[in-house]
């Protein structure tokens, strides 16, 4: 009975060391590498779902909101300010004892009209906008300064062919709206790291762009610390030839590399961008999955993370972040882009808020990078 005891005892040992190291998160394997985060929204933000609460404190170290800090969230109306949900989430970051940044404070999408328009509804002024601007990323830099490591300062300013967007800030404006945005953030936080932001980054004439852009902002005088690289990918796009491309263009013109906003759809798509203007009509033809993923189309899927991922932890001494968009299958923006009503799967954790398998992979791939 004795010898049983023994044996019963050192196998609960060797179960429970399995256990632990099976707990292993990606934000522990990846400590010391690069931040890992996830883009949180406002019901998560407010605590509405316990279990979602508990993964986002266990499993980052770094948390970005998804849409409680966009322009048209904080200021609906100008001078008038809505500040409950900001506040909320980054005090949720320092509850966690996670690294907050702040997403973002100047973009052509889900911004008032209010910012762009006179009493008489025209287009305002070159000198009305440039002010406007600077209220408002005074007011929000301001109010998390010294709470918030970094900010998207300009979101999506680049048309995929490398040419500027031709956005209300850029008509009014021209191109120098970017240079003044960086310059109202330093302003606002001379602490505060600052970056540009966009999705297709990997497509070389928009980086090529963006490189440019990092120049001339430098060339200005303008803190730049880092371009976001959105990273919504697709099961056969980007190529990890073009993603690797990129972060040795922007490696060389100074600046480190985030990956923003990473997700990998899992269904076919008729466009490859995140323009959220974009949108299509619903077919079962493009939502094939509803009831279940065949084993052949998961492994693929499992394959492309692990590939990306990969790359990632190769460039580790450029990249500070690696941020997935949205924390479970159940809530991603892509149930709703670009075809409303989908059922897509491109996030690590399922709709049962279990991580998915490729995660274990992921973790024994990172413990590999010193």
């Amino acid at each position: 009975m004795r010898v049983k005891s023994i044996f019963a005892i050192t196998a609960m040992v060797f179960l429970g060391s399995i256990n632990t190291m099976a707990q292993k998160t990606l934000a522990e394997a990846t400590k010391g590498k690069f931040l890992f985060g996830a883009a949180i929204n406002a019901q998560q933000v407010k605590g509405v779902n316990p279990i979602e609460t508990e993964l986002i404190a266990k499993e980052f170290t770094t948390i970005v909101a998804e849409n409680c800090m966009k322009p048209q969230l904080i200021q609906p109306e100008e001078n008038k300010y809505k500040w409950e949900d900001a506040d909320k989430f980054v005090a949720l970051g320092e509850k966690n004892k996670q690294v907050v940044t702040g997403h973002c404070l100047i973009w052509h999408s889900q911004i008032g009209r209010w910012m762009f328009i006179d009493a008489e509804g025209k287009d305002v002024s070159p000198e009305v906008l440039k002010e406007r601007m600077r209220q408002h990323i005074l007011a929000v830099v301001g109010r998390y300064k010294g709470r918030v490591l970094g900010w998207d300062v300009v979101n999506e300013a680049f048309e995929d062919n490398g040419k500027y967007r031709n956005s209300k800030f850029y008509q009014i404006l021209g191109k120098d709206f970017i240079k003044y945005a960086f310059q109202f953030a330093h302003e606002a936080d001379p602490n505060a790291e600052l970056y540009y932001n966009d999705y297709n980054v990997e497509k070389a004439s928009k980086c090529d762009a963006i490189v440019e852009l990092v120049k001339e902002l430098k060339a200005a005088g303008c803190r730049i610390d880092a371009v976001g690289s959105q990273a919504h990918m697709h099961m056969n796009s980007p190529t990890l030839e073009d993603t690797e491309a990129s972060f040795k263009k922007i490696k060389a013109a100074g600046v480190k590399i985030l990956i923003t906003e990473w997700d990998i759809s899992i269904l076919p798509s008729p466009y490859d961008g995140a323009n959220v203007s974009a949108s299509f009509k619903y077919s079962k033809e493009m939502d094939p999955y509803r009831d279940a993923i065949p084993d052949s189309v998961q492994q693929h899927w499992n394959k492309r993370v692990l590939d990306m991922f990969g790359l990632f932890l190769k460039y580790n001494d450029v990249i500070d972040r690696v941020t997935v968009w949205g924390l479970t299958d159940n809530t991603t923006w892509l149930n709703n882009f670009p075809i409303r009503g989908r059922k897509d799967s491109p996030l690590l954790f399922d709709r049962n808020y279990q991580r998915k398998s490729v995660v274990d992979e992921m973790i024994k791939m990172a413990n590999k990078y010193k």
